[in-house]
């Protein structure tokens, strides 16, 4: 018990846990940024403390934006490359073994989704289940196993597996 109150008075109240939150939110954007250069060389991120992060876009002088005025591309990207970060973070501990995506795609550019579904895919390989919805043939082509859900005009639809 000595022992604990002397390290309790040696530490200020929650600088410990916040020094352990710092580490490991550094850890996760050094990630993320590994994971972001994967797909695109234009941006990277930058933590600002515990509660903030920029997005720093290196084809525009290194300007920094705070990541809630981003446009929907670049929001994908950057929740996508988090996403796969903390998948990363996750292997060896409590794996996490699925990702779904909500659509997202449509706001890239021929290129850029050709990387993220690059980076993907080799999560796939890896022997993670990636879920995707999408509305986008370019995107639906790539898929090798695609669940196809179609209206049929009477409050039902039809389901077609293919692959």
């Amino acid at each position: 018990m000595e022992r604990w109150q002397k390290l309790v008075s040696a530490i200020p109240a929650n600088s410990l846990r916040d020094f352990a939150l710092q580490s490991m939110f550094d850890l996760l954007i050094t990630i993320a940024n590994r994971q972001l250069s994967g797909i695109t060389s234009r941006y990277a991120l930058r933590a600002v403390d515990l509660k903030d992060m920029v997005v720093i876009d290196l084809w525009n002088a290194g300007e920094q934006r705070p990541v809630e005025i981003l446009s929907g591309g670049e929001s994908f990207l950057v929740s996508l490359s988090l996403a796969l970060a903390l998948s990363e973070l996750s292997s060896g501990r409590s794996r996490l073994e699925s990702l779904f995506l909500d659509e997202g795609f449509g706001t890239l550019d021929s290129e850029t989704m050709d990387a993220a579904l690059n980076a993907l895919e080799s999560l796939r390989l890896s022997g993670r289940t990636i879920g995707v919805i999408s509305h986008i043939d370019q995107l639906t082509r790539r898929i090798p196993v695609r669940i196809d859900v179609k209206r049929t005009g009477v409050g039902t639809s039809t389901i077609h597996v293919k692959g």
